[in-house]
């Protein structure tokens, strides 16, 4: 989702033009930006912790050449989702499993189950295929 889709959301939802809706939300980011350029850290309950953080120097290797790198220390932004965004997208994971669950089922169902100690019938690998008529393509048994 872009900034565009969430003015465009946020401005229908609540009847402004998107126009007051855009400066609102920059205004939004622009206050997070400098909350943690100033403090380091900004907490949103309910939403997550922004934090700044000091990455220590390091050793690299460069995977091209493989020549080791020396990494300068630098400072990264972290961000530590809140417990209802954690949970929500615990949600959006027990939902795809039940989705998954239920396509294997539907999948299944109309097929009688495989009967214990009897393995099922397999499709030929490509290399036993090769030369048959169903296969990719002929071999005369030479260098071909």
């Amino acid at each position: 989702m872009t900034k565009k889709e969430i003015v465009k959301t946020i401005s229908e939802e609540i009847g402004l033009t998107q126009l007051k809706t855009k400066e609102i939300v920059q205004k939004t980011f622009d206050a997070i930006v400098n909350a943690l350029v100033e403090e380091k850290r900004i907490e949103l309950r309910n939403f997550g912790v922004f934090e700044v953080k000091k990455r220590a120097a390091r050793k690299a290797r460069n995977p091209r050449t493989g020549q080791r790198v020396d990494v300068p220390e630098k400072y990264v932004v972290t961000f530590k989702p809140g417990k209802e965004m954690e949970e929500r997208v615990r949600q959006l994971e027990r939902e795809a499993a039940e989705a998954a669950a239920r396509a294997r089922e539907s999948r299944t169902q109309g097929q009688p189950s495989p009967e214990v100690g009897v393995t099922p019938p397999t499709q030929p690998s490509p290399a036993e295929t090769f030369g048959s008529p169903q296969g990719y393509g002929t071999n005369s048994g030479g260098n071909g």
